[in-house]
């Protein structure tokens, strides 16, 4: 029994941590924002889709890069992914 309640205790205590986390993150977006202090970023990123074919081979078909808008942030904001995410993965694939 007590470690049921260690155990539910901790996994709220994450839960809540990330919350704070995020809303802290949030307030100092829009304050960037309001203040227009670089809330905003562009990555170049590779576009490709996968096409597999009849016999078994994927053939990639690349587009041309093109410049992302994304947020100076932990989180994604305003429907854009965070900086830091886009420069990890700068090539962005689809399946077909």
């Amino acid at each position: 029994m007590k470690w049921k309640r260690f155990l539910f205790r901790g996994a709220l205590g994450v839960i809540c941590l990330t919350g704070l986390v995020y809303l802290g993150d949030f307030v100092v977006f829009r304050v960037r924002v309001a203040a227009n202090r670089s809330p905003y970023g562009s990555v170049n990123v590779q576009h490709f889709d996968a096409v597999l074919k009849k016999n078994g081979k994927t053939q990639f078909l690349y587009d041309p890069p093109q410049r992302e808008t994304c947020v100076n942030a932990l989180f994604p904001h305003d429907n854009f992914a965070p900086c830091w995410y886009l420069n990890r993965h700068r090539e962005q694939g689809t399946n077909l």
